[in-house]
């Protein structure tokens, strides 16, 4: 199959690796031409055969917005495009009405995998109408991991991006359990060996995940995490969660707290932050910030 992929950054670079290594054709569009296949949308869209089908994997909001237009005026009716960001759902069925005014299909991808995913695959929460996913199939094949789990298309227009917005407020929580466990195993005294402790959950235990071997790759590290300030980013996503949470009168407490503690990092080093930004650095390769040294 052929595909356009627009944005190829840490996610869309992996993701244009990994459908290559399936036997598929992507051609690829970035603005740094270092990266790029092509120097521009439009000759992306002409180097594609109709009907063609072109992925977004660029930042929510306003430059997602960008390229939808520029694609609507650019395909034709039986193209369809994929939103692989992280965007709000409420973006895609605005999305899925701009372009169905010219017959080209929408289909948004919740996709998680971080940096891992060219490796291990990529989780797909799909969401848009059947005959558009249908197509999409094989793409979708070539991106998820290996064996019956990790795709689903998760129902209509704005679906997929839902469901992973609802992904990532619990990842949200579930990092927040980590990091005042690890915190308070810290601040005791009779606990010398905190790494050892979580190194010793990787199997047999209830709590076992990839996020507690990710946080003991970050201990591995950086034992005490000493290096990191304690400092954490929410990527829009947590805040979507709790406001849907609200407007569908659905209690999150552990979502919403875990939340408000991102918050609260932005005021103080926070211990239990240095242990957020690692985990958010060991699975997503995003950024951190040194501590400040005297």
């Amino acid at each position: 199959m052929q595909i356009g992929l627009v944005g190829l950054g840490k996610m869309g670079g992996n993701m244009r690796e990994r459908i290559r290594n399936a036997g598929h054709t992507v051609i690829g569009y970035d603005r740094n031409p270092e990266l790029s296949d092509v120097s521009s949308l439009a000759e992306l869209v002409e180097k594609l055969e109709a009907p063609r089908v072109v992925w977004v994997m660029v930042p929510a909001g306003t430059i997602t917005q960008t390229v939808v237009d520029e694609l609507k005026d650019l395909l034709q009716p039986g193209d369809t495009v994929v939103d692989g960001g992280n965007s709000r759902w409420t973006d895609d069925e605005k999305h899925a009405a701009e372009l169905g005014i010219k017959r080209i299909g929408f289909v948004d991808a919740g996709v998680s995998g971080g940096v891992w995913g060219l490796k291990n695959g990529y989780a797909l929460m799909v969401g848009g109408d059947k005959e558009h996913v249908d197509r999409l199939q094989p793409i979708f094949e070539a991106l998820k991991p290996e064996g019956p789990y990790g795709y689903v298309h998760a129902g209509r227009v704005g679906a997929g991006h839902f469901a992973k917005m609802v992904h990532n407020g619990i990842e949200y929580a579930m990092m927040q359990a980590y990091a005042e466990g690890w915190e308070l195993l810290e601040k005791v005294d009779s606990v010398d060996n905190v790494r050892e402790v979580f190194r010793s959950w990787q199997e047999g235990t209830v709590i076992r995940s990839w996020l507690l071997d990710l946080a003991v790759n970050a201990l591995d590290e950086d034992e005490h995490l000493g290096e990191l300030r304690g400092f954490a980013e929410d990527s829009g996503e947590g805040r979507w969660t709790v406001e849907a949470a609200i407007d569908n009168a659905v209690p999150l407490p552990a979502i919403t707290a875990s939340l408000f503690a991102r918050f609260a990092s932005r005021q103080e080093d926070s211990p239990q932050m240095k242990m957020i930004a690692a985990l958010r650095n060991q699975f997503g390769g995003h950024a951190v910030e040194s501590a400040q040294k005297d």
